[in-house]
């Protein structure tokens, strides 16, 4: 191919989520101009439960210059169950955005488009050149930058050209969702630790719909779809919804988020939390430091300087997911699991504690602090037999 007559952009990205969007919106604020591209035409639906925590709302401010809009309807009281228990209510936390994502993904495109990206949404047949930096889509268009930045999901076409793959099947989660109807203002929002193997449910309620889901790790959940359905039938949603379902990135972030000019971020770099599942947070934080890394890159003329700038950026989000594994350790491990159901019900604080987590108030170091002071308790629970 003749680079001559490619389309020159100093980033490309690949993907219009939030991973994506935010790394748009940074870079071309930056001055850099930006190839945007999506196989869908916006406005589109993800499968998601919505839930866009305190700490979502700050990175969205911090990145896009402004607050979500002021009717987004939140809650600030929440339910949680675990493995079968009601393990009790928390009111007062900090709030929790019930959005749709159609809505959503959609207000951040526009802002990436309006920061100055170029839209090539609605392509859907491309080949990608992750280790030049270029793509070519079906009609013949050629697109070529100085760095790519790779925001397309768990599936992500960038991952797969830059290792062969885009995800570890023993290790890939995987949701089932619907949207049942409205359940009234005083629905809660409810999550249930342990619903699935190694997994969760939750119930977010909506404006005009209750988001329903249930999500775990693939390999320990052959029937994950007959748990759905009991899990809707015990909610007393209607039976006969369709379900959707995705793959979903549980366990350890990527220990290469790319190589040399290419990024990977979102969840095509498994930045999810392990224990809420939350990945719209670190999405939006991982673009925008993608974006960050690029612009230093292409300052420096170093373009394959980007993933060592991009990585030394991570590290406070790539230590808070390892923190996160040891505490979904906690939870969900046999062993452990009495001593957190039990220190979960009886502490106010460490259920405080969980949504100020949530909220970006504290980081999972302050949660490891108190687990670990109850671990002896915990191994106790575990290993003495009680006397007779």
């Amino acid at each position: 191919m003749d680079t001559a007559s490619a389309i020159a952009f100093d980033v490309i990205v690949i993907g219009a989520g939030p991973a994506g969007s935010a790394a748009a919106t940074v870079a071309a604020r930056s001055g850099l101009s930006v190839a945007l591209i999506d196989k869908a035409i916006f406005p589109r639906d993800k499968l998601c439960g919505g839930g866009f925590t305190g700490r979502a709302a700050n990175y969205y401010r911090e990145i896009f210059g402004q607050d979500l809009p002021a009717d987004v309807p939140f809650r600030s009281d929440v339910e949680f169950h675990a493995f079968g228990e009601n393990i009790g209510v928390i009111e007062d936390i900090p709030p929790v955005y019930m959005t749709m994502r159609l809505e959503l993904d959609n207000l951040m495109f526009e802002h990436a488009i309006a920061a100055g990206a170029e839209d090539f949404s609605g392509v859907r047949d491309l080949t990608i050149d992750a280790d030049a930096q270029r793509v070519t889509f079906g009609d013949g268009r050629v697109l070529q930058a100085a760095v790519m930045i790779g925001a397309d999901g768990i599936k992500s076409a960038v991952a797969r050209a830059l290792f062969g793959r885009s995800f570890d099947a023993d290790t890939v989660g995987f949701g089932f969702e619907i949207e049942a109807p409205a359940r009234g203002e005083d629905a809660p929002l409810r999550i249930d630790f342990g619903q699935a193997i190694w997994g969760y449910g939750w119930s977010f309620p909506k404006r005009n719909s209750t988001t329903i889901g249930v999500g775990g790790v693939l390999s320990k959940n052959p029937n994950l779809r007959g748990i759905m359905s009991d899990y809707v039938e015990q909610l007393g949603a209607p039976p006969n919804v369709r379900f959707k379902g995705h793959h979903l990135p549980f366990g350890k972030a990527r220990k290469q988020p790319g190589r040399a000019a290419t990024l990977l971020a979102g969840d095509a770099a498994w930045f999810v939390d392990p224990v809420t599942g939350e990945g719209i947070a670190y999405a939006m934080k991982s673009g925008a430091m993608a974006a960050e890394a690029a612009v230093e890159a292409i300052q420096r003329h170093e373009p394959h300087m980007a993933v060592m700038l991009y990585r030394n950026r991570l590290r406070p989000i790539t230590w808070a997911i390892a923190q996160a594994n040891f505490v979904r350790l906690i939870i969900y491990w046999g062993p452990f699991r009495k001593g957190f159901i039990r220190a979960f019900r009886q502490s106010g604080t460490l259920r405080h504690d969980y949504m100020r987590l949530l909220g970006g108030e504290l980081e999972y170091h302050h949660i490891m602090g108190k687990l670990l002071r109850r671990l002896p308790n915990f191994l106790r629970r575990a290993f003495l037999k009680p006397r007779a």
